[in-house]
């Protein structure tokens, strides 16, 4: 699924695919966000992403889908 990470007084935004659940990531957000520690996510290619809690603005979660694999007919 598709996450983005929004950092205040920051114009753009971290983009990035991660394997984890939608609960996963905001219980991490939650849990970073009440210890005031650091947002640590991991992506899909195991790289971990290490925001700190007291600049995030937002962050939103994508849905989880399965992407489609397949040919489609172009009319």
């Amino acid at each position: 699924m598709e996450i983005k990470i929004g950092i205040q007084n920051v114009g753009r935004e971290i983009v990035f695919e991660s394997d984890q659940t939608a609960d996963a990531v905001a219980a991490a957000v939650a849990e970073s966000l009440a210890k005031g520690t650091v947002l640590t996510l991991t992506d899909t290619k195991g790289r971990q992403i290490i925001v700190p809690s007291a600049v995030l603005a937002y962050v939103e979660v994508g849905t989880e889908e399965q992407r489609r694999v397949g040919f489609g007919a172009l009319l």
